[in-house]
């Protein structure tokens, strides 16, 4: 009968540890295409009543956003000229520390995950939270694919947003089709039905 030492059953165990560590975190790598840490579900956040999702759906994720809202110098009536929003461009992260991406926000609306999943959204409802950023949004998914974070994706929310709200002033015939940038963060809610 063969004898193992304490010092080789010790070592095997610690191998088995690390490797099923490791095994695990390559999973949720894979899960999203990312390396940092995972956000994983959480309820929904308090939002104003017309921008709840209601009953039948379940957060399935949710992500951290900064970048900037692209607006437009545009003549939006004879002789009357403003800033027009031409596409959202940020980063999402797993975290309000702004670490750890998890993918990309842009024109559509829409959101795309390291993995290769997108949603499109379209705006439902808007409410104004605070006068100096931009509004707390609900949109319904218009399309999505996956694999990924994703995928099967019904609804958003955006929330928590500060800055990102166009000048009321500026646009004029002079600088028509001028871009401006106007820095954001924001919160966004990805729903699944249950």
């Amino acid at each position: 009968m063969k004898k193992f030492s304490v010092f080789t059953v010790f070592a095997s165990m610690m191998l088995l540890a690390s490797t099923t560590l490791l095994f695990t975190s390559c999973e949720q790598e894979d899960a999203i295409g990312v390396s940092a840490p995972i956000t994983t579900r959480s309820s929904a956040p308090e939002v104003p009543s017309l921008l709840e999702v209601g009953e039948g759906f379940e957060v399935s994720f949710h992500a951290y956003a900064e970048g900037v809202q692209v607006y437009v110098s545009t003549q939006t009536a004879p002789g009357v000229y403003g800033w027009v929003l031409k596409e959202p461009i940020a980063t999402l992260y797993s975290n309000p520390a702004f670490t750890g991406v998890v993918g990309t926000h842009y024109a559509g609306p829409t959101w795309e995950s390291n993995s290769g999943s997108t949603v499109i959204g379209t705006r439902l409802e808007s409410v104004t939270v605070d006068p100096t950023a931009i509004a707390w949004l609900k949109l319904g998914a218009v399309t999505e694919s996956g694999p990924g974070i994703f995928d099967n994706t019904t609804h958003i929310q955006r929330v928590n947003t500060v800055g990102g709200k166009a000048p009321a002033t500026g646009a004029n015939a002079s600088n028509l089709g001028e871009e401006i940038q106007i820095a954001y963060t924001a919160e966004y809610y990805f729903y699944k039905a249950e």
